[in-house]
């Protein structure tokens, strides 16, 4: 093997206009061998990590018993805190209660709730206690009557207690439960003929052999299973260890020093039924003394006003959000100068999750950040997965534009192997699961010969040339498919661009054409900015919105644009949909994150996808090519 460079990055990113932040910045070692595999690792070594993530929680609550580490605002509109010693406290009580029923990996808890105090007690309670849990979508069991997503997490886990927020939003669901599944509420009632526990019996449990559980729990304790979204199969449920935990946090901190520098604070929305919430961003305060503070808001025109609401409470100190809240947040504050003048108060850094931000809103970002505080803010991202608890990459390199993913964090080993045409990114290191639960073929599946994780994550370098730049993201493999003609359509680059090019009309896109002769496109628009552009009212209807002259001759004119860049059917789109039916959670259709699951938009909408390739008068086509 042949070692091409081994290069400190410094000095190409121009960081005299951002707020001085410490951010990692070690040397990359990158290979290549004979076979055209190339691999990539910082030179940095991992530092010592806890064995388990709850002694972060001891610790603080020795350290600063008193500090928040949580907070959600009551329905008197008043912030509801959590100390560390508290939670310290509640989680020996739950813990204890959990070990007193008998519950293991193989009957663990299920938490059927979204992010609130009651879910974090009993999840830190289990944690403490080395019993595994299971966190699921509140969409899950609210699907009203389609349980069969819910019916499959229950069948592959066998829960020995669920666990759910209410009793009566959730009485439908927890009646699929088997018999011998004890049922733990807050608030409300399970269906009648169903016995349930209140929380509050199992937070007045008195610790006796808690404590020598916990000791006992080691780095290969199972902490809790995620399930994957399932967006080829039925959702996978990946084992997360304590070591995965702890590891990723430690390579989180060493590639963020700033994190160390003072605890930070977090003010955030993102599920912890999903990796990044859960893991990497509830993880990040609790990892680092820090405080989490819960938002009920949501990235949409209705619940955004949440989320302003409790910025003007809470300055953070690092905001996590998907592009869509980044969108919304930018308007906001250069429509408020006093939330403005806040949320920059304490800011240090950003990071985006769930699809890439587009080069306008990531410039329209940093124009606000600069007219808020005269500096910006560095806008941080990374390539990370479920399986890998979850980051692999950051943008710590000398590279900060829409699509990066940046270099390997320390102890990640990134080996890239061509599939299909493009460099698949491959993981290996103590953040990387040791398979699927109950799920051997599946676990052997997603390894390859020397132990490296198959993301299906398809990258690319910045510059061939100079490798040591980092990686730019390339789609996702899985989602590729070939016209009719043998021609390779590339997704998740097309994707982006429409995305980009269609801003602010486009909330996401899905490519279609599989086996067709050309590309078409089923649009999600974004219907209050297309209201504003048809010039109706504000009572005018989806259909009649979608069908005005403006919004259609602007769409036009986006399929115009996108292909005056193209340059062959890989990348020509030929038709074009708009849909009036926003992407459903409910359905698998979208993440509670916002992430589009294409391969679900087109099964559910397979008439949509045959009305986009026929007569019909609502599609918009090359005007070009006649829609060939």
């Amino acid at each position: 093997m042949t070692q091409l460079s081994t290069t400190t990055i410094t000095g190409a990113l121009d960081l005299s206009r951002y707020r001085p932040v410490r951010v990692g910045g070690a040397p990359v070692r990158v290979e290549s061998d004979e076979q055209g595999r190339w691999r990539l690792a910082s030179e940095e070594t991992l530092d010592a990590y806890p064995d388990r993530i709850t002694d972060c929680l001891v610790r603080g609550a020795e350290r600063h018993p008193e500090r928040t580490l949580a907070a959600r605002r009551g329905a008197d509109g008043a912030w509801q805190r959590l100390s560390y010693r508290q939670l310290l406290a509640q989680a020996r009580a739950i813990g204890q209660a959990l070990l007193d029923r008998g519950l293991s990996a193989e009957r663990p808890l299920m938490i059927w709730s979204g992010n609130d105090l009651q879910h974090l007690q009993l999840a830190l309670g289990a944690l403490y206690a080395g019993i595994p849990y299971c966190p699921v979508s509140p969409a899950a069991s609210h699907n009203a009557g389609d349980y069969t997503k819910l019916a499959h997490f229950v069948r592959h886990l066998t829960p020995g207690m669920v666990y759910a927020s209410d009793g009566g939003a959730c009485a439908a669901a927890l009646a699929t439960l088997p018999d011998g599944v004890e049922i733990v509420l807050d608030q409300g009632q399970a269906k009648a003929g169903r016995a349930s526990t209140a929380l509050a019996d199992l937070l007045a449990t008195v610790p006796r052999s808690v404590d020598t559980a916990n000791a006992a729990c080691g780095p290969d304790t199972i902490a809790k299973f995620l399930f994957t979204s399932g967006s080829t199969k039925l959702p996978k449920a990946v084992i997360t260890t304590q070591r995965m935990l702890c590891a990723n946090q430690q390579m989180l901190l060493q590639s963020f020093p700033a994190f160390g520098d003072k605890p930070p604070v977090l003010l955030d929305w993102l599920p912890w039924s999903h990796t990044f919430g859960g893991s990497h961003n509830l993880g990040i305060a609790l990892y680092n003394g820090g405080s989490y503070y819960i938002d009920d808001g949501k990235p949409t025109a209705h619940d955004f006003a949440t989320t302003v609401r409790n910025l003007q409470d809470v300055a953070p100190t690092v905001f996590f959000n998907v592009p869509k809240g980044w969108e919304l947040l930018t308007t906001a504050l250069q429509d408020n100068p006093e939330l403005c003048k806040r949320f920059f108060s304490q800011m240090e850094l950003f990071f985006f999750a769930g699809a890439g931000l587009s080069q306008a809103a990531w410039d329209a970002l940093e124009q606000v950040s600069e007219a808020g505080c005269g500096q910006r803010i560095r806008i941080m991202a990374g390539l990370g997965m479920t399986e890998t608890s979850p980051s692999c990459t950051f943008t710590t390199g000398p590279v900060m534009m829409a699509g990066y993913v940046g270099l390997p964090a320390p102890a990640c080993e990134v080996k890239l192997v061509q599939v299909d045409g493009k460099y698949e990114a491959r993981f290996r290191g103590p953040h990387v699961m040791p398979g699927y639960w109950r799920a051997p073929d599946a676990s052997a599946a997603a390894f390859d010969e020397e132990g490296y994780y198959c993301s299906g994550d398809a990258v690319r370098f910045v510059d061939p040339a100079r490798p040591e730049l980092g990686l730019m993201f390339d789609g996702r493999i899985a989602e590729d498919f070939k016209l009719s003609s043998g021609t390779f359509v590339s997704v998740g680059p097309l994707r982006a661009r429409v995305i980009g090019a269609g801003a602010p009309y486009v909330h996401d896109v899905v490519v279609a054409g599989i086996d067709r002769d050309s590309i078409g496109l089923l649009v999600f628009p974004r219907l209050d900015q297309c209201l504003s552009l048809s010039g109706l009212g504000a009572d005018a209807d989806t259909a009649a919105i979608l069908a005005s002259v403006p919004v259609r001759q602007h769409f036009q004119r986006l399929m115009t644009q996108l292909n005056a860049q193209a340059t062959g059917s890989a990348s020509r789109v030929a038709r074009m949909l708009l849909l009036e039916e926003a992407p459903s959670v409910q359905a698998g259709e979208q993440t509670d994150k916002g992430s589009i699951n294409q391969r679900v938009v087109l099964q559910r909408r397979a008439a949509l996808v045959e009305a986009l390739y026929g007569d019909s008068a609502a599609v918009l086509r090359n005007e070009a090519s006649g829609g060939a």
